[in-house]
């Protein structure tokens, strides 16, 4: 672990949606965001599926407050979570806390932002019409990263591969521009290549940092879809209906069959499925920032408790991962660990 980590705990209460709150409160360590000067809290705060759409506006700032005392100063957004409407929300709250600016980073995304042709993908005229629009709606004068959100390829959902991140890397150095500095990735038990083979690459080449998303796999690592889908869970909402299906695939059962073997790993280190999860990830080389999905005040606050000291400590252990690997059977293999 990089030595430059900070971290402590107080106890503090908090008001949830559940009455009150007594516990440890987490003070967030920082890293870097690759190999830039820029840092950020080890765990963010995503607003995907839950602001302007699955949670109130009350709830999303207990959630950004909470998040915020703790040390997380790293929110994420983009112009197309729930149509704009999240990042509303965000702004909104920001606003309203007084926050100074320079306390937090803002990370927003371009690509889908609206239903013509000239109101989506990455033309100059739409990134700059885009992020005008999300800094409208944020009302900010400014964000600290911008994302694109995909690739203007031919192939839906396709994100960008090393190479063409690699590519724009020596584009800006040509220019005297800005090169990038992070790629967020899909990452946990199940989704491991991009950040385990192809990201250390270019964090090592050009200082490329990796801003994971969906650690707990939409929820599936929690065991809440082990007997079925429950009515208020994500697999349930509209639109949501590709992961109903993966939860019932012969894939998906096997990856819950694998998941019940983790829990009972998570009791014996004495911690929580989620916990267990969110602090594996962070394990990864070059993994800047986790972001977290939550809907409720006590998921964010057992999410936080993955930083715990001891446990982090027992999980860095050779031991351990080699455990979890065995047991997932999924670990891949750089080009040069294949030619060894």
């Amino acid at each position: 672990m990089d030595s430059s980590l900070a971290y402590g705990t107080f106890w503090a209460i908090y008001r949830t949606d559940q009455g009150s709150f007594y516990g440890f409160v987490f003070l967030i360590f920082r890293r870097n965001l690759g190999k830039s000067g820029l840092r950020v809290s080890c765990l963010g705060l995503g607003t995907w599926v839950t602001f302007g759409s699955q949670i109130s506006d009350e709830m999303a700032e207990n959630l950004m407050a909470i998040a915020y005392e703790n040390g997380v100063n790293l929110f994420d957004t983009a112009e197309v979570y729930a149509s704009g409407r999240a990042e509303i929300t965000l702004g909104n709250i920001i606003k309203k806390k007084g926050w100074r600016r320079s306390s937090f980073v803002i990370t927003t995304k371009i690509y889908w932002g609206g239903q013509a042709e000239t109101e989506r993908g990455l033309s100059r005229k739409h990134i700059i019409e885009g992020l005008r629009g999300s800094l409208s709606r944020l009302q900010l004068d400014y964000v600290d990263i911008v994302f694109a959100n995909r690739n203007d390829g031919d192939k839906i959902n396709e994100m960008l591969t090393a190479m063409e991140i690699m590519e724009a890397y020596s584009v800006a150095r040509q220019f005297n521009l800005i090169p990038p500095v992070c790629e967020q990735a899909e990452y946990h038990y199940f989704q491991r290549d991009k950040v385990e083979v192809q990201l250390p690459e270019l964090y090592h080449k050009i200082g490329v940092g990796a801003m994971t998303w969906s650690p707990l796999a939409c929820g599936l690592i929690t065991g809440k879809y082990s007997d079925g889908v429950p009515e208020c869970s994500r697999a349930a909402m509209k639109g949501y209906q590709w992961l109903k299906e993966r939860v019932n695939s012969e894939e998906g059962r096997r990856q819950l069959a694998k998941i019940k073997e983790l829990h009972l790993l998570a009791d014996r280190l004495g911690c929580t499925a989620a916990q267990l999860a969110i602090a594996w990830c962070l394990r990864s080389e070059g993994v800047s920032s986790v972001l977290l999905g939550v809907s409720t005040a006590d998921q964010l606050l057992e999410n936080l408790g993955a930083l715990r000291v001891d446990f982090i400590s027992q999980l860095f252990s050779s031991h351990i991962n080699n455990f979890i690997d065995a047991l997932l059977g999924n670990k891949p293999h750089s080009k040069k660990e294949l030619r060894a």
